[in-house]
């Protein structure tokens, strides 16, 4: 077994200046708790999660001081802790966070990561539905003050908000690589279904960020025949029966226009080393590569028409986010598992491909700490140092890796981190680590409250990740104050004691070299 070292208790305390979290709200209807949260006096809105920390055999405090970030959108289904797109720091703490506006239907957030448009980094995050794990949305890209730049959705033919949340390449022409799920009309006798059907046809378009021109389409509908599909279409009708008998609603018609059926499911796009596209196809078992100029499939790696010959440990299955590494090997995150008799713990995978012999041979695996199926979702990055982070979907848990495969550390952000007494899910679609600087074009928040007959200013600067220090200013009004003491950040949220009686009170924050990089309005609270 891995020892296990857990900071979560650390962590809580060092975020969480108000009550304690794990306690402070009532269980549900069910008698079990919501899972313990952050929460932040000066920005009551933000509740993300806590998170526990299980140290691997390869940890070094260099993880610890790391300056990258945890970029997640967990989905907890409860107002405690709240959804949304979440920026973690290295120990758990919160750096930005956009929640999830619950009375806003479609307003889910989903794959919150960092690319590069124009040659700036940006923040690319999807808002839209997920019904079925299937969206319908747009993908929204913002700079590093967290302004929107743009939005970018489907075009053409198809019309505009039909983006689906799995993927959203920016490529270094300023376009952007996006999936679509149509309902089409399709013969389903080769599967067992209708002559007279519809399926969820996947279509890919490659959308300019600028104009919104749709520069190329494929669907797969064209190119990869529904006998491919790994989903067995009698059983998927039995389980449709079975859900809606729990419901007590009326029994669907699976290939049916109502109920079409989802043979291929497109969760990942990416450009290969000559531009060709990387496909990847939970419902076939199988990636493709497409040719970008023709949109032919020059080959099938996987599935039940694969051309090519896996090795011993090679083979996947219901896997996400197929991409080129830099050294040629392909990186996937092989689920393994899709709810299933045969399901298998998840793993993330590194496959030698020989594309003239035809040969996949496993290069390196990244197991769990220990057994971990993740039905849905999840991801495999490659850092620029070689480690491998992965985020387990459905499982809420990351993970960091050596080029080897050897744990670094393992981190849960959901209910299974606390047992049986919680419940809340928080399963992320994927977990990224990234470089990011964030400078909001919004102000500090400051609020005042009084703590043990004393006036405590606690300040949070929502995605600022310069900030070093908090400088106290308090006086008669705003054109005469005097700088009080100057405190170290805290976390996401810092406490500075409030010497004196003046009314007025505000808060410069600092660099590191002590240089002003924003001031708050005067302080809510009270002045005296």
């Amino acid at each position: 077994m891995l020892p296990v070292a857990v900071v979560a208790a650390a962590v809580a305390s060092a975020c969480t200046p108000g009550p304690d979290t794990a306690s402070g709200h009532g269980a549900g209807e069910s008698g079990k708790q919501p899972i313990p949260h952050q929460e932040f006096l000066s920005r009551p809105d933000l509740l993300p999660p806590r998170v526990m920390l299980a140290e691997g055999p390869a940890w070094s405090d260099e993880y610890g001081r790391s300056e990258e970030f945890t970029f997640l959108t967990p989905n907890y289904g409860s107002e405690t802790p709240s959804d949304g797109a979440v920026i973690l720091d290295a120990h758990g703490e919160l750096v930005w966070m956009s929640p999830t506006r619950e009375e806003v239907k479609g307003d889910e957030h989903f794959d919150l990561r960092v690319q590069r448009y124009r040659g700036e980094p940006v923040l690319t995050v999807y808002r839209g539905t997920s019904d079925q794990g299937r969206g319908d949305g747009e993908f929204i890209v913002l700079d590093q003050a967290y302004r929107e730049i743009a939005r970018v959705t489907t075009g053409g033919a198809l019309g505009p908000g039909q983006a689906d949340f799995h993927d959203s390449t920016i490529t270094p022409e300023g376009t952007m690589l996006i999936g679509a799920y149509v309902v089409t009309p399709a013969d389903l006798s080769a599967v067992g279904g209708l002559r007279d059907g519809y399926v969820e046809d996947a279509v890919i378009q490659e959308v300019d960020i600028a104009t919104g021109e749709v520069r190329f389409e494929w669907s797969a509908l064209d190119h990869v025949p529904l006998a491919e599909t790994m989903l067995d279409f009698g059983q998927e009708q039995v389980e449709l029966a079975e859900e809606a008998a729990e419901e007590g609603t009326e029994v669907p018609e699976l290939g049916s226009e109502d109920e079409p059926f989802d043979y291929f499911h497109i969760n990942s796009i990416a450009e290969d080393h000559d531009g060709a596209l990387l496909v990847s196809a939970r419902h076939t078992n199988a990636i493709y590569r497409v040719e970008r100029e023709t949109g032919e499939v020059d080959w099938t790696l996987g599935g039940s028409a694969g051309d090519f010959r896996m090795g011993e440990g090679a083979s996947f299955a219901w896997q996400h986010d197929a991409r080129r590494a830099p050294d040629g090997t392909l990186t996937l995150l092989d689920n393994h598992a899709g709810g299933r008799p045969d399901d298998a713990s998840s793993r993330g995978l590194r496959l030698v491909l020989d594309e003239r012999a035809m040969t996949a041979e496993v290069a390196t695996e990244y197991l769990p700490p220990a057994e971990r199926m993740a039905s849905s979702m999840a991801n495999a990055q490659q850092l620029p140092d070689g480690n491998m982070h992965i985020g387990w979907g459905a499982r809420p848990s990351y993970s960091e890796y050596t080029p080897g495969g050897e744990l670094i550390y393992d981190v849960c952000h959901g209910d299974e981190c606390y047992g049986e007494e919680y419940e809340g899910g928080g399963g992320s679609y994927r977990a990224y680590k990234f470089a990011w600087e964030g400078r909001p074009a919004s102000e500090p928040d400051v609020v005042v409250r009084q703590d043990g007959g004393e006036r405590v200013a606690y300040v949070s600067w929502n995605g600022a990740t310069e900030v070093a220090a908090w400088r106290l200013l308090t006086g008669e009004d705003a054109d005469d104050t005097t700088a009080q003491a100057t405190v170290d950040r805290d976390g996401f949220e810092t406490a500075l004691p409030v010497p004196g009686e003046d009314p007025y009170i505000a808060v410069e924050a600092l660099d590191r070299d002590g240089q002003v990089l924003g001031s708050s309005s005067p302080a809510d609270g009270p002045r005296r």
